[in-house]
């Protein structure tokens, strides 16, 4: 099977069987989304979406998140993995906002690595849920489930991230990466991956991994 015959079989399926396929964080604008991201590294979605509601309702803005102290941003956040450098990280991110993107969410990706917290994963995932641009942000879940199908044999994120963006269309790179976050999050998990109810199995380079 050719690199091109695995991924537009794996893609058609996607399309057939997971139409819809978009981000588990909750959020009501690019602030919000942009304060769940920082938060979910290394920590789940679910937790995430505990801690944000109150956390929202305390600074619904940028500028409300950049006059708070350090103390009382961890109250809101100390169940989340890393609270400490999160806690910093927020508030850096919102007095950059307020103090150089006049509290707008930037577009361009450089613009949003200068953010506190913001990395190369994150910028995307903004850029690609908020802006619509044919980018793929490259987590744990997109890592592991790219190299097992065989869609990259990249050693690293960046050389997983440069394969699935020369090898998947660019109407198709957003929805993309919610497919393969989602499809490594309940299917073809990390510890017991469940080849028997995976319907990427004619695909897969790794069948059977169970």
């Amino acid at each position: 099977m050719t690199t091109k015959e695995r991924y537009s079989g794996i893609l058609e399926w996607f399309g057939e069987n997971v139409p819809k396929a978009e981000s588990e964080l909750n959020y009501t604008n690019p602030y919000e989304l942009l304060v769940a991201v920082i938060l979910s590294a290394q920590c789940t979605d679910k937790r995430v979406n505990i801690v944000t509601p109150p956390l929202f309702s305390r600074f619904p803005t940028p500028q409300t998140l950049s006059e708070a102290t350090f103390e009382e941003v961890f109250s809101y956040i100390k169940s989340i993995s890393y609270p400490n450098n999160k806690a910093k990280h927020l508030i850096g991110m919102a007095r950059m906002l307020v103090q150089e993107f006049g509290s707008t969410v930037p577009s361009d990706l450089d613009a949003l690595q200068r953010l506190p917290g913001v990395g190369r994963k994150t910028a995307n995932v903004i850029a690609s849920i908020v802006y619509d641009k044919p980018v793929i942000a490259v987590d744990t879940h997109v890592f592991r489930i790219s190299r097992r199908l065989g869609l990259s044999k990249g050693e690293s994120v960046e050389k997983v991230e440069e394969d699935l963006t020369k090898n998947i269309p660019e109407h198709l790179r957003a929805i993309s990466h919610h497919w393969l976050i989602l499809h490594g999050r309940y299917i073809c998990t990390s510890k017991k991956p469940k080849c028997e109810e995976c319907g990427l199995s004619p695909w897969c380079k790794s069948y059977p991994l169970g």
